[in-house]
């Protein structure tokens, strides 16, 4: 692990409005929708074994966390209610999601389009 690795000073589910509220060390605040966490989680499962092998996730509009597992000192493990909790973030991370959040939604938008998917309404 590098030392100059972020850490979060604080961690907030909000069920209510699905998102999760993550402050770091840095002074970085970000609210991270769980859909999106979802659908970039590092689970094998979504991202696949190697470049190209990532899966494209449909119907996670209304996903949201029921369980944050700590894991050792460097991350978490997020539960969703969808019965996926296999991915296990690190801090950096999760640090990168918050940074590049909006990119990654256009770029997860996009996908969707492509594969003549559309989102359904959030309830």
């Amino acid at each position: 692990m590098r030392q100059n690795t972020v850490r979060p000073t604080e961690i907030k589910l909000h069920q209510k409005s699905r998102v999760l509220e993550i402050t770091f060390d840095d002074s970085s605040h970000f609210k991270l929708p769980c859909e999106y966490l979802r659908v970039y989680s590092p689970s094998a499962e979504v991202r696949g074994h190697g470049p190209g092998q990532e899966v494209l996730q449909l119907g996670k509009e209304n996903v949201n966390i029921t369980a944050i597992e700590p894991v050792g000192t460097y991350a978490v493990a997020l539960h969703f209610d969808d019965e996926h909790n296999t991915g296990i973030y690190s801090w950096e991370y999760l640090h990168d999601l918050g940074v590049n959040h909006e990119a990654n939604w256009k770029r997860y938008l996009e996908r969707l389009d492509a594969a003549g998917h559309k989102r359904k309404a959030v309830s």
